[in-house]
């Protein structure tokens, strides 16, 4: 068994052509702009979805444990005291709240995966398995893989490189594309921002190159981080010096998950920087392809 906490069929934004995206609940690093905090932990949590709540506080009046309060018209949750036993899901009338993540075998997923076969071998698609950090879950994630490839479905699996050597030479062989995640060029800033360890990054990225892997190098940018021209000539820099990758995207910082963090009693960590917009983007994207042509 695993746990799962999304499966979005018709994807287009995690691989080549159109996939599933399997969501692996469980992560090893806390990133600060990070957009699916419901990951965090590996057990099923309950999630408040703040923009359906209407403050009847029927949740409230039926918990047994005091996980609900609301006070000045702010519903506040406290999911270490939860049991999940479902009372507050079935008392609000307006489905503001969920289970965040369910166990699943990996038949049960490949079921749901296999149905849009036809788009994948149409579109050059296939599943993408991400999270959280999908490689929490080595056994579970392998399991999966290994049916993906008895069935033909090309794979690629999401992670932020800080994993063990020993699960990733695991997993590998069965990983049509790595889609690699690099947040921060220094092991300073890394652990600051991420609590990740860059050596542990470099050591994947290096283990992957010695594999013959495939990389998609993807840069999640955020204003007053790592949105530097610096940052994106050391990503550019790595693509020249590494076979595997493939290519490098730019993921420009947005704010879509922020009600996620309250939804599960955390604070924002970064609830005053706004997201980044089209003229930031372009930008960014230009000193991408300027670092690509540059011949060092």
């Amino acid at each position: 068994m695993g746990v799962v906490f999304d499966i979005q069929r018709c994807s287009y934004h995690d691989g080549p052509g159109i996939r599933t995206a399997v969501f692996l609940k469980g992560c090893n690093l806390r990133c600060l702009w990070c957009h699916n905090p419901e990951s965090f932990e590996r057990e099923p949590q309950i999630e408040l979805l703040p923009a359906l709540c209407v403050g009847c506080g029927a949740c409230e009046g039926v918990c047994p444990n005091g996980v609900h309060s609301l006070s000045e018209g702010v519903h506040r949750i406290a999911p270490s005291v939860c049991t999940r036993c479902g009372l507050c899901i079935d008392a609000c009338p307006s489905h503001a709240l969920r289970i965040a993540g369910r166990e699943m075998t990996a038949d049960d997923v490949i079921a749901i995966v296999i149905r849009d076969r036809a788009y994948y071998e149409s579109s050059g698609g296939g599943v993408t398995f991400t999270g959280g950090e999908p490689l929490c879950q080595p056994a579970f994630l392998l399991e999966l893989l290994t049916k993906c490839r008895e069935a033909g479905i090309s794979t690629a699996v999401e992670t932020n490189g800080c994993v063990s050597k020993e699960t990733l030479l695991s997993l590998l062989p069965f990983i049509d594309l790595v889609l690699l995640d690099l947040k921060a060029d220094n092991d300073l800033e890394m652990r600051a921002w991420t609590g990740g360890d860059f050596m542990l990054w470099r050591q994947t990225l290096d283990l992957i190159e010695v594999s013959r892997g495939s990389v998609v190098l993807r840069l999640p940018i955020i204003p007053t981080f790592n949105d530097s021209q610096t940052h994106i000539r050391f990503a550019a820099d790595l693509k020249r010096r590494y076979r595997c990758i493939r290519s490098i995207e730019l993921l420009p910082y947005h704010t879509i998950g922020n009600t996620k963090w309250t939804g599960i009693g955390l604070d924002i960590p970064l609830k005053d920087l706004p997201p980044a917009d089209a003229d930031h983007a372009a930008i960014w994207n230009r000193w991408l392809e300027d670092a690509l042509h540059t011949d060092e």
